[in-house]
């Protein structure tokens, strides 16, 4: 393999020179809905990310990729680290890269590249030794006591400079090489950008800009969309009555909040120049990823200033290059940050989730009830039994409805659900139809009903005709009636199966104890399935 991959890779620049960029990967809204196109056609990305790691070495991932194939992946989100792209100033090492590429082809997987660049879980810990060690050069952030923090300041042209420098090189390097390709789909421009431990930098040029009167840019933008803005948001600039001139303070009040706003502004700012730097190069999606605060922590104690839920209209005023705005999950609010980050027509895209048994049921409720782009749980690689991951059978389930799942027509209604202990019912509505959908313990059959915590159960329905669903999950219960009919709403026939190539093959007849003799739909938990059904009324 090491003699074949330079010639692989070298023959794939020659191809590639001729590449037509219209055939990039983008994001295309369509029928109010987001979607990743990539060759001509939505595609649903099924993915795992990294740990931090293991793309340094490609000894460790050799039989890191098998595992993926295991999975069920059709993604990979994999860091590229500045300190070892760039060792020495402006000499350039792409072989890493150039060994994930190749992996990722001869897998039949694509790519989501991170770049570590400036800013790595706020810290600059992948930035080069030669911008390490020349802190007169590359200024550091400081906190009120004019200390130095292990961040690289975004109030410093040279540190952005040098950054876009490097981005360039990588996006020139990947159009070069993949552009005919499109094995790379996205972009996550730095990672887990946020200041800490501080609410803002406290340098002496950011305390000169802290005092000065606001961009007019974002004064512009926050008048003409002063009804649209989040409300967390609003609510901030209204305590001043939605004062428009003078400086940060004047706008905002003197809070925490307001040095958060100001510091995102220039956090975005800094992000979206490094993207539109490669998007001149290469124009495919590119993103930002937040690490999301617990509730009642205030900023700095958290990472202040990523594109977090308060501050994503700071974000998309400043950085329009920036595809989209999306949340690491690690805290337990998945519902709740959910709905916040499918807001001001953002696209919905879960880059980095804690990986745990839970990513099974929550997949299937990012994807059905917002329509996500795509999911990935983090340091996927981290399991000696990929094929019995929970997440590794809720993937493989989707990948049989993706032609559900990505239509553009609308003839196909969809919604996904998420239940625990706390919230075990939701209601679905679709069509005529009203579906009580129940985690499956509620019946009280299994002991684990009992136990204090149940696993999250989920699933998606998927309304195909009038009177017909598919329904798919795992640990679910669903049961069926037409709200304003005298009629009871019967089952009239459920089968389980699966889809071949997109052809459904029929399994057995669920009928008698499996539908509880026509009461309901199950689906038990620890078991994923899929099983079409058609109603009736009597």
């Amino acid at each position: 393999m090491k003699k074949l991959l330079p010639v692989l890779l070298s023959l794939s620049v020659i191809v590639a020179a001729h590449a037509q960029q219209g055939n990039a990967p983008k994001i295309v809204q369509l029928n109010g809905r987001n979607s990743l196109w990539v060759d001509g056609a939505p595609f649903l990305l099924l993915g795992g990310e990294l740990g931090n790691s293991s793309a340094s070495s490609n000894a460790y991932m050799r039989p890191v990729w098998p595992k993926l194939k295991a999975m069920h992946l059709n993604a990979v989100l994999t860091p590229v680290y500045w300190e070892l792209m760039e060792p020495e100033e402006n000499k350039f090492d792409f072989a890493l890269l150039d060994t994930a590429i190749y992996n990722a082809r001869l897998n039949n997987m694509k790519l989501v590249l991170l770049w570590f660049g400036s800013w790595k879980n706020s810290m600059s810990c992948y930035a080069p030794a030669w911008v390490k060690k020349n802190t007169s050069r590359f200024p550091r952030a400081q906190d009120q006591q004019g200390k130095n923090q292990e961040i690289l300041s975004a109030f410093e042209d040279n540190n952005l400079q040098a950054d876009i420098k490097a981005f360039k090189a990588l996006m020139t390097h990947i159009k070069s090489i993949d552009a005919n390709h499109r094995t790379v789909l996205m972009i996550q421009v730095e990672n887990e950008i946020g200041m800490l431990p501080e609410a803002r930098e406290y340098t002496t040029t950011a305390n000169n800009l802290f005092q000065k009167e606001v961009p007019a840019t974002l004064v512009t933008y926050l008048k003409k969309n002063k009804d649209k803005l989040v409300p967390e948001f609003k609510e901030r600039w209204a305590k001043t009555n939605f004062t428009a001139t003078g400086n940060w303070e004047s706008m905002f009040g003197k809070s925490l909040e307001t040095d958060e706003i100001f510091q995102a502004w220039h956090y975005a700012k800094y992000a979206g120049a490094v993207a539109a730097a490669g998007k001149s190069i290469y124009d495919i999606p590119m993103f930002v990823n937040a690490a999301l605060n617990y509730k009642n922590v205030k900023p700095g104690q958290y990472p202040s200033a990523g594109p977090l839920p308060q501050v994503m209209d700071i974000w998309q005023a400043a950085a329009p290059p920036i595809d989209m705005l999306s949340p690491d999950f690690y805290n337990p609010y998945f519902k709740h940050y959910s709905e916040l980050y499918v807001r001001q027509n953002n696209p919905y895209f879960i880059p980095e989730i804690r990986f745990e048994p839970d990513d099974a049921a929550k997949v299937f409720y990012a994807i059905g009830h917002h329509n996500a782009m795509g999911f990935s749980p983090f340091s996927i690689e981290d399991t000696n039994h990929p094929e019995d991951e929970p997440v590794a059978k809720s993937y493989a389930i989707l990948h049989q409805l993706a032609p559900y799942l990505l239509q553009q027509k609308g003839n196909v209604a969809i919604d996904g659900v998420l239940l625990e202990k706390s919230s075990p019912t939701q209601i679905v509505k679709l069509g005529k139809y009203e579906i009580k959908v129940s985690h499956e313990l509620t019946l009280g059959w299994s002991p684990k009903a009992k136990d204090s915590t149940w696993a999250m159960a989920g699933g998606l329905i998927i309304q195909t005709g009038e009177d017909d669903f598919i329904i798919a999950g795992t640990g679910i219960v669903c049961t069926f009636s037409q709200p304003g009919s005298d009629k009871i709403t019967g089952i009239l026939q459920a089968d389980e199966g699966h889809f071949e190539n997109g052809k459904w093959i029929a399994g057995r007849r669920m009928n008698g104890d499996q539908d509880h003799q026509g009461r309901h739909i199950r689906i038990a938990a620890g078991d994923w399935g899929i099983q079409k059904v058609s109603l009736y009324k009597y």
